[in-house]
Parts: structure tokens; sequence; C-alpha cells
């Protein structure tokens, strides 16, 4: 499926006045959001970005119906929604709209139990890379040597990969995306949408206040990501791992740009060296050649 921007859809579901900050990358995705699927949609949210910038009914920023629920639960209670929608009869894909934390630390558990059971809702993870909510405090999925306000000298631990995680519970579709490439997500949303099951989508999505960047830069920073090879595109559908373009393009690591342009454009990672910035491309690499190898072993079958 192959359109241009200015082929989607032009309701409005985010509107003007709510709360997010100058550049939200999330505000971004949910605009995407509901592009593909507004108008049949149910929004999950946990504690979040989200649960606060969309403001107090009945005048809220995002004109899709919302159920918003405490940190650990909304796989849970989205699967509860979803069943209820099928013992009633009623047509609507439930969405969960949640950060990192409350997806990759807190709300974990319940997300690998609706994994599990194959829940038909669809869970997109935005990922900011840190609690940026409560604080820029770290989450697991914060890269390793990024500057958090509880990692003042950087993270010393990698970046946890949920998507890859969920990919292996055998759901029926998982995929990443980033809000620089919205033809992309937008697709990936609608073939969420053709699934019965478990879908989960791994949205990118930069903070300028909590990476330490000019706001006006958020779908530049994030489009590095990309170009640099520190954000992977891809999918897993049915059994069938593949990379998405452009970065079927940076699997050849000569066509990528360096990696110090997607890090010197953010604070959090100002106080790095020489070393550690080789210390970090040491584990790209090793990121990519667990993604090619799955890529490869897939196709196979």
């Amino acid at each position: 499926m192959s359109f241009r921007i200015d082929q989607l859809p032009k309701k409005k579901y985010i509107l003007p006045g709510n709360a997010a900050c100058a550049g939200c990358g999330m505000m971004i995705g949910l605009k995407v959001l509901g592009m593909a699927i507004g108008d049949e949609s149910v929004l999950v949210i946990p504690a979040s970005c989200a649960s606060v910038v969309q403001g107090l009914a009945p005048k809220t920023g995002i004109a899709i119906p919302i159920l918003n629920v405490p940190f650990a639960s909304s796989a849970a209670v989205a699967t509860g929604v979803a069943e209820a929608f099928k013992t009633l009869g009623i047509k609507g894909h439930v969405v969960v709209w949640a950060g990192d934390g409350g997806t990759a630390d807190i709300g974990f558990a319940t997300l690998s139990g609706a994994a599990e059971r194959n829940s038909n809702i669809i869970y997109i993870m935005y990922d900011n890379e840190a609690y940026m909510n409560t604080g820029i405090q770290r989450s697991s999925s914060t890269p390793r040597a990024a500057w958090t306000t509880t990692t003042p000298a950087g993270k010393r631990e990698r970046k946890k990969d949920v998507a890859l995680l969920m990919a292996m519970h055998g759901v029926p579709y998982v995929a990443t995306a980033s809000i620089a490439y919205p033809q992309d997500f937008y697709r990936k949303l609608k073939r969420a949408t053709e699934i019965d099951g478990f879908k989960f989508i791994h949205l990118h999505t930069p903070c300028p206040p909590g990476w330490r960047f000019d706001p006006a830069k958020t779908v530049e920073v994030a489009r590095l990501a990309v170009e640099t090879g520190a954000w992977i595109l891809w999918e897993y559908d049915h059994g069938q791992f593949r990379l998405n373009p452009p970065s079927t393009i940076y699997a050849d690591k000569t066509k990528r740009r360096p990696l110090s342009e997607y890090l010197k454009l953010q604070g959090r990672f100002a106080h790095l060296t020489e070393d550690d910035i080789k210390a970090l491309e040491e584990d790209l690499e090793d990121k990519w050649q667990t993604i090619l190898a799955l890529s490869q072993s897939f196709s196979r079958r």
C-alpha cells in the first residue's frame, strides 16, 4: 500500500488547546492514529503524558473515546473491553496507547498476559525513552549512556527491546514505527485492524524537553534515528519477519549516516566521549545482527 501524505484522511482528532509540549512526538503519532482508525477506535490510556495532555472532560483535546486507567492495568482493561465488545456485538478496535514506562516496566506483566492470551487488542507503545510525565526518570527503554534525572552520569544498561519480546510471544502481528515516517505507521495501523488477536506496534517518539533538543527538530531527530540505524523499521506478520523501507537500505551499514549526527542533536548525550560513542556503535551493530538473523531465519520458513 503506497500513498502520499496529502492522501491521508483530513478529519482532525487531535484538537487545538491540548496541553502537550511544543514539538511533542507523541501527539504526531496520535494524529496518524486518528487518521487511520479514529472513528473505529476506543483508547485505553494508562498514567502517562497522554493521560495528562488530553485535558479534562468534557472539553478534551482528543476527539476519540478514552478510558483512563491505572499505570499497570492497560492491557488487562483493554482485554476486558474487547471481550465486552465481542459479547455485545459492538464493532470497533480497542487500542492501548501507552508510554514506555507503562509498557516496558510497570505494565509489562499485564502486557505479557494479554499477548499470551492473544487478546484481540492493538497495543501501541509510544516510546519517548523515559518517564517524561513525572520528571524525566530513566525507564528500561532509556538507551544506554542517556542522561536522565535519575541517571545524571548516563544510564549503564542497554535499552530493553519490547517489540522483539512481543514477537517471541508468537502473537499474530508486531511492528516498529517512527513518527518521521507517517505513511509506514499508517499502513501498519491499517494492517493491525485486519487481524484478529494481539497486535503490538512500538512507535519511536522523540521528546524535546526530555531529550534536550529544539522542539522544531522533532521530526529531524526521529528521521536521523532511522537514517543512522539507531531505530530499525520492521514487522512480524503471522510468522514472517521482514525489514521495512528505508531500513532495508540501512541493513548495509555503509549506507547509514554516522551515529554521532543523531547523538549530537540531543543534550541528553552531550557528556559522551569518543569511546562512549564507539561503544554505542558496537551495541547498535549487535542489534542489527540480531534483526538481520531473524529476518533471514523467518524468510526461510
